[in-house]
């Protein structure tokens, strides 16, 4: 990994799944290790295809779309690179629906982020060393969850769920969380907690964390820097408090309306203020 390389650069990103309807249109984008990004759009605004593209997931179209890690290529003309599964390595994924297996303990859905380090051997038959149990458990502690180990993961309330998600993430030893929606379907209060934890973990570990929110004061209060889409093109890049609410209605009108929804009330705190840069659309 070279050192002086941004973490994520998106190159001419385009994709289609309907004719003459692109999901992703010329998106351009690079983001430095460390950051902390916030993907904000409505519904249909591209958010989750850019997301899911970052780690080869959703393979993109047109011979110069292309995305890199850290310099070297992830994907390139519709073709995942063939260090693809090393690259991965490097990324923890966290996603709306948690993914967790209900009858299994919390200990065990945990551990399972370490499965593709694992020989296939010990990946089939679920065998994991007493270091790695020990790992697992520690970044159960550092999400609060230590107490709920050997529950059945289908006992633990939705936040609960999240947060063995991403502890999940963490013994990967992820230098890149990419975040799908992940406080779409909890509590304000599991909300605040999820979005808190990320955002210290992200912080204390120098993570580069990539988030889709559906809620602008969630993307203020909690990101860097915002990247607004809207039918798959980049309308804005740049500071939380540069996207005011004018600014807002300006970019997606009447679709504004959902990205005010159930926002919380408190003041907003922005960590840093990155220049202001409007996007042609």
């Amino acid at each position: 990994m070279e050192k002086n390389e941004p973490a994520i650069r998106v190159i001419n990103a385009c994709k289609s799944f309907q004719k003459n309807r692109p999901a992703l249109s010329e998106i351009g984008l690079t983001i430095q290790p460390g950051e902390c990004v916030g993907l904000l759009g409505a519904s249909g605004s591209g958010k989750s295809t850019l997301l899911r593209s970052l780690c080869g997931l959703e393979r993109l179209d047109g011979n110069h779309s292309e995305v890199q890690l850290w310099g070297q290529p992830l994907q390139k003309a519709g073709k995942l690179s063939a260090e693809i599964r090393q690259l991965r390595t490097h990324i923890g994924i966290i996603f709306q629906q948690f993914n967790l297996v209900g009858r299994m303990d919390v200990l065990t859905n945990v551990m399972t982020g370490l499965l593709p380090e694992m020989p296939l051997y010990r990946s089939l038959l679920g065998q994991f060393t007493p270091q790695e149990r020990l790992k697992a458990l520690e970044a159960l502690h550092s999400v609060g969850l230590a107490e709920q180990a050997f529950q059945r993961a289908s006992t633990l309330s939705g936040g609960q769920q999240q947060r063995a998600a991403i502890a999940r993430a963490l013994v990967q030893g992820a230098r890149i969380l990419l975040a799908d929606e992940p406080v779409a379907s909890l509590d304000p209060e599991s909300t605040r907690r999820v979005m808190d934890l990320l955002r210290q973990l992200q912080r204390e570990k120098g993570m580069t964390l990539v988030i889709s929110l559906h809620n602008v004061n969630l993307a203020r209060k909690y990101c860097d820097r915002i990247v607004a889409l809207r039918e798959g093109r980049l309308v804005y890049d740049g500071a939380p408090l540069g996207l005011d609410n004018q600014t807002l209605r300006d970019l997606y009108g009447t679709h504004s309306d959902e990205l005010f929804m159930d926002q919380p009330t408190e003041a907003i705190a922005p960590f840093s203020q990155p220049s202001l840069q409007l996007m042609g659309h």
